[in-house]
């Protein structure tokens, strides 16, 4: 378990052997939103020796304010994106021989969001660090769209390079976190509008667990599912162009 709070991490790790005494737990600390948090983790986890068959890149932020990393990059982008495009590039290797020596398939997944289609309409390189045209709507809906982009870009490179990983994004659902935190009219709508559509975080996981495990989606690559069945993105997330674009931004950010 990859987290930004060790604290909370060791809780759920505590629960998790409880429900299942003979389980297997590391916690690990990770901030996704540090670079060289990124590096530090990837390092130590591939010392480890330990085997990657799954990656799951599952942190979000929503800030309501203008922020920048300890890198200098928007909080959005560097913790729903950038971090993710960095820890999957670094692990890739761990991955690609867990899947040779094991013969099994590896799959990363980028858990996105529909708000990914309420994002800023020019390229990334336009509005990342532009704090005069910042909107955290659109901000966060860029950085889901990244992940999409993201996930599909490495799907087609991974399967140039005829390696047995697939790599699909997916909308979780609306879901009861404290993604909304900070934001008093999200809250408002998540507790009174949309009670009755609201998962819960089991709920919420179910599709992230059906692309890590289920059988029916081996070999399916460079997808975009929600409530475990395919689905369909915005026409700028299944953009080919944009996609090679956001990759190479994202190669010159963490350079």
């Amino acid at each position: 378990m990859a987290v930004r709070n060790t604290e909370k991490g060791l809780k759920v790790k505590e629960s998790i052997l409880k429900e299942t005494p003979d389980a297997k737990v590391d916690v690990m600390e990770l901030d996704l939103s540090s670079m060289a948090s990124v590096r530090d983790f990837a390092a130590k986890y591939r010392s480890s020796g330990l085997p990657l068959n799954i990656l799951i890149n599952n942190a979000g932020v929503l800030s309501p304010h203008f922020k920048l990393s300890k890198e200098n990059i928007e909080l959005h982008f560097v913790t729903n994106h950038l971090g993710h495009f960095l820890l999957t590039n670094l692990l890739l290797e761990t991955m690609k021989t867990t899947s040779y020596e094991q013969n099994t398939e590896g799959r990363i997944i980028n858990v996105s969001s529909e708000g990914h289609r309420l994002s800023y309409s020019g390229t990334f390189s336009d509005y990342i660090n532009n704090e005069s045209s910042y909107n955290s709507v659109y901000a966060y809906g860029l950085s889901k769209l990244a992940n999409i982009l993201h996930a599909n870009q490495l799907a087609r490179l991974l399967k140039e390079e005829g390696v047995n990983i697939t790599a699909n994004s997916l909308h979780p659902g609306f879901i009861d976190t404290e993604l909304f935190r900070g934001h008093s009219i999200f809250s408002v709508i998540c507790n009174r509008i949309l009670s009755y559509v609201i998962k819960d975080v089991s709920q919420g996981a179910s599709t992230t667990c059906y692309l890590a495990l289920h059988p029916k989606v081996k070999a399916v690559t460079g997808e975009f599912f929600s409530n475990s069945n395919l689905a369909q993105p915005s026409s700028r997330a299944k953009d080919e162009e944009l996609a090679k674009e956001l990759w190479e931004f994202s190669l010159g950010l963490t350079s």
